[in-house]
């Protein structure tokens, strides 16, 4: 895909509408909402904060582009397990999904956030679920690497950084 940059740049020249050199979430909201996937703008506020390394609220081109490629991974790993059926049950989501993005959950995690990602509540994740469920594991773990800076896989925490936890990890 050598045309990948110049195409990326062209999507996101015709959605930086104002050509303000950056994107909000209502207009990446709606550029994704024209590859048919629809989300919420809390997910994709998720998502510009997940790769919004300026810290602005905006999305630039290089975090656009970061973006980009951690959503044809998730796209990728939705499309090798879902056998033309157009969803992934929880089982495969476990199994293979999560592990072809790079995260590793224990059972009880795992569950519970599908739980909370299975929006008809029918134990079927369609690719804008996988999608969201992917971004708030890479959101939860991004945050969690800033408070174990030891990286010992645990974290202490008190009320203030729990708070800006649980405020910062919301979709």
């Amino acid at each position: 895909m050598e045309n990948a940059p110049a195409i990326l740049r062209e999507w996101f020249d015709r959605v930086d509408s104002e050509k303000a050199g950056s994107i909000t979430a209502t207009q990446l909201k709606s550029a994704l909402a024209v590859g048919n996937l629809e989300f919420p703008i809390s997910v994709v506020q998720q998502m510009i904060r997940m790769y919004d390394f300026d810290g602005n609220g905006t999305m630039s081109f290089d975090e656009f582009v970061a973006l980009n490629k951690f959503l044809i991974k998730v796209q990728h790993a939705f499309s090798d397990l879902e056998r033309n059926r157009g969803y992934l049950v929880a089982d495969d989501v476990y199994e293979v999904g999560l592990v072809k993005v790079g995260f590793s959950l224990d059972s009880p995690s795992f569950y519970t956030v599908c739980e909370s990602f299975d929006k008809k509540k029918d134990g079927k994740f369609r690719l804008d679920d996988f999608i969201s469920l992917c971004i708030f594991v890479q959101s939860a773990r991004n945050l969690f690497n800033s408070f174990d800076t030891a990286k010992q896989g645990r974290i202490s925490l008190d009320l203030n950084q729990f708070i800006y936890c649980t405020a910062n990890c919301r979709i």
